[in-house]
């Protein structure tokens, strides 16, 4: 039966095998086939690149990681949390039943590099900020089986005792603007002082973050730890934001009416 199915596209089949032996044997032949496949998949890949100004949506709302989350964020690349954890959620029913309105490109612009992510061994970060509490996330991270049985997770305690670098913030800072990250000179010069201030409510530095940063910045002591900036309150604050730079997700779906 098969060969039944088959027997017209022998010839074809023939025909295909004979030419790609010749041109195997024939490296002018051979170099001018893989120049052309990878010229269309260059295309295909560069061609949407055209279009990203009507890819990316508009969202006037849309603010920056403070110098803390930043280095959160940095930190989370550091420890590989990326691996198991994506950070986009699919246009798919149970995905946005799961973890919230779908990802949208405007959410990325700014991040470098993105974290996407291909593969979930835990959940999907892409809007966990706020849904559990400071404390919540800091015990997490200390002992993740502590809350969550079962998890294959590593301990981060190591955190809560590592003091957070900040000098170098203010390059960090403006390495991103050179990519196109609109931070500006205020914010980078600050960068460190900002990065204290994050964690210091009611304190002038403090409002110099919130009037760099927006008033809706979260601006507390992340691991419940008064006085000292460690990288465990870095790692919280950016968690805490995943999700919350911009409220256009929330906004195009309730306007669907999901």
């Amino acid at each position: 039966m098969f060969r039944k199915l088959l027997k017209p596209f022998a010839r074809f089949f023939e025909m295909h095998a004979r030419t790609h032996y010749r041109a195997e044997r024939h490296s002018f032949a051979l170099a001018a086939g893989i120049i052309l496949a990878a010229s269309v998949g260059g295309f295909i890949e560069i061609a949407p690149l055209f279009t990203i100004d009507e890819t990316v949506e508009a969202a006037p709302d849309m603010r920056l990681y403070t110098p803390l989350e930043q280095a959160g964020r940095d930190i989370y690349i550091r420890e590989g949390c990326y691996a198991c954890h994506s950070q986009m959620i699919r246009a798919l029913q149970d995905e946005v039943d799961r973890y919230g309105p779908y990802s949208l490109a405007v959410e990325s612009q700014y991040d470098h590099p993105m974290l996407w992510g291909s593969k979930r061994t835990g959940p999907d970060l892409a809007r966990v900020g706020e849904k559990y509490s400071d404390d919540w996330q800091m015990r997490h991270l200390v002992d993740p089986r502590a809350l969550v049985p079962g998890s294959v997770m590593p301990q981060y305690a190591f955190l809560l005792d590592a003091e957070l670098e900040t000098a170098s913030l203010p390059d960090r800072l403006a390495a991103l603007r050179a990519v196109g990250v609109p931070y500006d000179d205020a914010q980078i010069v600050n960068a460190a002082i900002d990065a204290r201030g994050q964690t210091l409510p009611d304190t002038d530095w403090a409002e110099g973050v919130a009037e760099r940063y927006g008033e809706e910045t979260n601006i507390r002591h992340f691991d419940g730890r008064p006085g000292e900036l460690t990288e465990m309150d870095a790692l919280v604050a950016y968690l805490q934001i995943l999700g919350g730079l911009t409220d256009l997700p929330a906004e195009m779906q309730a306007a669907r009416g999901d």
